[in-house]
């Protein structure tokens, strides 16, 4: 599959379609992966939290496809401020690989805690652990609050995102900002029944769930859907054979409720 992708720093590319890995722990977690890999998925999101980045990093070992081909996320909960360090080493050490490309802080700390939190991403990502660092489920104005204080933007926010929550206002600010916009829980948050998306997804012989996917790479929105079924992994990769127009955008933006 051919997937386009978005710059994050640098000589740094990052797929517009991922691999989402919440909630899965274990073989789960490890054959997932390894179905998504063989698909042709080479963008994985995982994090200190889902507790299943030994099982992402063997599944990629396993894969046979080499580690510079494949962008790696992962992040830290605010709760380990004070250990940036050692959390993002322990990170690497279950992925089994020298540096992440993308090393996000999961949510903000509480107030006044996250710009030392960020100036040690920042030095770590100096120090060559991380290729590139960024925030997630982080406002406009507290991304703000730390190009302030340290004169260095995130990468990327990830957000929650889909049709329904679909905020041109958000997406400018950050475009403004030079932060890219990365969706997760893409079907979580959209009805997928909606007579707009099976309407649409009609015309084109696809599925409702691939008409989302497309309208996020259609709006250069980096997105993350999560399954264990091999079947589904393979058909929402299958994103890059047709192409949602102006109109049928413009349809699926009006399912916003923001």
């Amino acid at each position: 599959m051919t997937i386009p992708s978005v710059p994050v720093g640098g000589p740094l590319d990052m797929p517009l379609l991922g691999f989402g890995t919440w909630q899965m722990r274990g073989e789960v977690a490890y054959d997932a992966v390894r179905a998504a890999l063989a698909t042709g998925y080479r963008h994985l999101d995982t994090a200190t939290l889902y507790a299943n980045e030994a099982e992402v990093g063997r599944a990629l070992r396993d894969s046979g496809v080499p580690r510079d081909e494949v962008f790696l996320t992962t992040k830290i909960t605010p709760d380990r401020a004070g250990r940036e360090r050692a959390t993002l080493e322990e990170s690497l050490a279950a992925l089994g690989v020298d540096a992440v490309d993308l090393w996000l802080l999961h949510w903000p700390p509480r107030r006044g805690r996250g710009i030392a939190v960020w100036r040690e991403m920042l030095a770590l990502r100096d120090a060559g652990l991380a290729r590139s660092v960024g925030v997630s489920n982080h406002a406009t104005a507290e991304i703000d609050e730390l190009v302030a204080a340290t004169g260095e933007k995130p990468a990327v926010n990830q957000v929650r995102w889909g049709p329904k929550l679909y905020d041109a206002e958000l997406v400018a600010e950050h475009r403004e900002r030079g932060v890219v916009v990365e969706g997760y829980s893409p079907f979580k948050t959209t009805d997928l029944r909606d007579p707009v998306l099976a309407g649409i997804a009609a015309a084109h012989g696809v599925d409702p769930a691939r008409v989302v996917l497309r309208w996020h790479l259609q709006h250069g929105i980096v997105v993350i859907p999560k399954s264990a079924n091999p079947e589904r992994i393979v058909r929402n990769a299958q994103i890059d054979g047709f192409g949602l127009t102006d109109g049928e955008m413009a349809q699926i933006d009006g399912l916003s409720r923001v």
